[in-house]
């Protein structure tokens, strides 16, 4: 039954029982699935951080059974199938499955009995409704969740008994009504009319199912500046994992968000956000280590709702070349191409477009683009990104209304790009581009520039990405918010300060001499939030003790060697409890360094990457009570970590890679009671043996 709570129950295990084994793979099946993919998606996952010398996304499918098959063979692990709807399906990918004795589990998900009777009846559990009780309980958390206990105010009781009564104990009908009524009126009046409008939607629309039904009446509560935000989530496959940041960008070059005073539209942008989540019409996939919204989700039935209003009010097409019933219309304006294996639907009119979106590859999805590079004069949103695209042809700058433009995987970037005045976003990541054409600088309207190439999969080298060097001009982009990732240049440097609306910069290639200059121009930014600075080598020696910022910086990354004087500079010792999320790379720190790091009271993420030469890491109490995640990295003289009970207090995931040194599990390691995800890779061979003395109670 759909709705019920099935992959929530199994991602609950998935999450609190996934450090028990070596590695794990989260797959949704979705009904136009493609084999290939799931196993693309599945082998990214079991390799997590773990990068090894191949990259997923380019292997073919022989290649692909091979590595997985290579993968798991030695090791326990856990993947989940989720939302299989053919047996046919799960025999094809259980192709690559080893059964290797080692205790692993595969668990599965399904509406349909035809693929829950391939499992042994003692290996089934069949996920029934929620009973009376149970379903009042979570109807009232969501309806009342600022009320002590949540308890439904007496006069209200009878009638939201009724309401309930109408969702046949399925969770996320209870959710998504009681999110509604949590925004009304706490009245009887409010409440019986709310109740009115339920039976008449359970009566109506005999397209949709029971819970469909219901997530409508919630879709028609939607304020009406929700609902095209809403709406246009369904654009993405099913279940999709949705970055916030492209989520939000996308909106606001359709003008779905509106200017409210001196907010930025990106601030309002994800206000609207919040308040679907809050809503319970998009489900929050991962949040960051300090709480923020990183990933959504749309449940399926979620979606299949929000198709359907889709087809009703001509909002978008959503195209699937294997399942024809998923295309809406042929007079949308928004076209998401799913999967293209038929070619191209005649009846699709490229000249009223104002959004073609691609999440397929193939060179069929190829020939869309073609015939839409000039045609839709009104398009708004280009995205082809993964295409394989060889030359991205000059027409494309006869679409002056563009204002997000996404070229990511592509090669060349053609000169009449500059006509684009009123783009706002360009992501040319993972492209073969080697400099910006001339008179780049025209487009003013620009706010995020994402320019960046990947050409180390394995992570391992001090350069993982390649940066670009900066166009004549750059400086006078006042708008840009995003800069990713730029070469430093001693002229750039000296007028970065102009860009003094920046939130987000990634700047490379720093030089020891332009790092007074630098700290000048970044003391200029009033908005920056997240900065990255990487040295032009390991060794080239990072002078940042005059940093300073207006406002407190929330995420930092610097790579390179740094000065003796940087963890003691004003800004650490002022300003450092803004930061969040602090990552070193290449550091070269001392162990007395530690001292300096354990004051920055506030960080939830401290990642240390080839960044420490001492032999010892020892956690004192009252140290780094805020942090969550913790990751060390290449560190190659670590032999001895040590954790004070009361120390790392609310630290939830450890990850430990290439420490050859590290023999014993760290003392101490049982203090950590809030922990439930922890990685150990590339160890010495003699931890193994000292993790299993841990897990057996003996040691730590």
């Amino acid at each position: 039954m759909a709705g019920i709570g099935k992959s929530t129950l199994v991602n609950n295990v998935y999450k609190n029982e996934g450090s028990n084994f070596d590695c794990r793979a989260w797959v949704s099946i979705s009904q136009s699935y493609k084999l290939e993919d799931v196993w693309k998606k599945m082998l990214t996952d079991l390799v997590g951080k773990d990068k090894k010398a191949f990259d997923p996304g380019t292997m073919d499918s022989a290649e692909l059974r091979v590595q997985l098959t290579k993968t798991l063979d030695k090791k326990r692990y856990l993947i989940i199938l989720d939302d299989v709807w053919t047996a046919d399906v799960l025999f094809r990918i259980k192709e690559v499955l080893v059964d290797n004795g080692l205790g692993s589990r595969v668990i599965i998900t399904t509406r349909t009995e035809e693929v829950a009777s391939i499992a042994e009846d003692s290996c089934k559990i069949k996920v029934e409704p929620l009973g009376d009780h149970d379903s009042w309980h979570v109807f009232c958390r969501k309806a009342f969740p600022k009320v002590e206990n949540h308890i439904c105010p007496p006069e209200l009781h009878q009638c939201g008994k009724n309401i309930v009564e109408k969702c046949d104990g399925l969770p996320l009908a209870l959710v998504a009504i009681g999110s509604v009524l949590s925004l009304r009126p706490k009245n009887v009046d409010e409440w019986k009319l709310f109740y009115d409008q339920l039976i008449w939607e359970l009566h109506s629309n005999e397209n949709l199912n029971h819970v469909e039904k219901i997530i409508n009446l919630s879709y028609k509560y939607l304020p009406d500046y929700l609902k095209n935000c809403f709406l246009y989530c369904a654009m993405f496959p099913e279940d999709y994992l949705i970055h916030r940041k492209r989520l939000i960008r996308l909106w606001i070059a359709e003008g779905f968000i509106e200017q409210k005073g001196t907010c930025s539209l990106e601030d309002i942008a994800e206000s609207y956000l919040r308040e679907l989540v809050r809503r319970s019409m998009l489900h929050v996939a991962h949040r960051n280590s300090f709480g923020r919204i990183k990933c959504i989700r749309m449940h399926d039935l979620v979606r299949e709702l929000a198709i359907f209003q889709s087809k009703r009010e001509g909002f978008s097409t959503t195209y699937d070349g294997n399942n024809e019933a998923m295309l809406v219309g042929s007079d949308s304006r928004r076209v998401a191409v799913l999967q293209c294996s038929k070619g191209i639907p005649s009846n699709i009119d490229a000249s009223r477009l104002r959004t073609f979106i691609t999440f397929d590859t193939s060179r069929a999805s190829s020939l869309w683009y073609s015939s839409i590079s000039s045609k839709p004069k009104y398009l708004t949103v280009l995205d082809l990104s993964g295409l394989p695209i060889e030359t991205i042809p000059s027409s494309i700058g006869e679409l002056f209304n563009l204002r997000l433009l996404c070229l990511d995987d592509t090669k060349v970037l053609p000169k009449s790009i500059t006509k684009l005045q009123n783009l706002q976003t360009l992501s040319i990541e993972n492209a073969q581009l080697v400099k910006f054409p001339e008179g780049f600088s025209k487009l003013k309207k620009l706010r995020h520039l994402l320019v960046s190439r990947l050409h180390d999969v394995t992570y391992n080298s001090f350069k993982v990405c390649e940066a670009i060097e900066p166009f004549k001009g750059l400086w006078s982009l006042i708008e840009l918010q995003t800069l990713w990732t730029i070469k430093a240049s001693e002229v750039f440097v000296a007028k970065l300060g102009n860009l003094s609306q920046l939130r987000s910069l990634i700047i490379s290639d720093v030089r020891s001499n332009y790092c007074a200059q630098l700290c000048g121009s970044l003391s200029k930014m009033c908005q920056l939030s997240a900065l990255i600075i990487e040295a032009c080598n390991e060794d080239e020696l990072l002078q940042l003790d005059d940093l300073t910022f207006p406002n407190p910086l929330q995420i930092l990354t610097l790579a390179g060697r740094l000065s003796e004087g940087t963890l003691t500079s004003p800004f650490f010792l002022n300003h450092g409890n803004g930061l969040l999320r602090l990552m070193l790379h290449y550091s070269q720190l001392s162990e007395s360094s530690v001292t300096h790091l354990s004051k920055l009271s506030n960080l939830t993420e401290l990642s240390l990457v080839r960044a420490y030469t001492g032999q010892e890491l020892y956690f004192q109490a009252d140290w780094f009570l805020n942090l969550k995640e913790l990751y060390l990295m290449n560190l190659p003289h670590l032999n001895q970590i040590r954790i004070q009970k009361g120390a790392l207090a609310s630290l939830e995931r450890v990850n430990m890679h290439c420490l050859p040194e590290l023999r014993e599990v760290p003392v101490g390691f049982r203090h950590l009671e809030s922990l439930n995800t922890v990685t150990f890779v590339d160890m010495h061979p003699d931890f193994a043996s000292s993790m299993q003395r841990y897990t057996y109670g003996t040691t730590a």
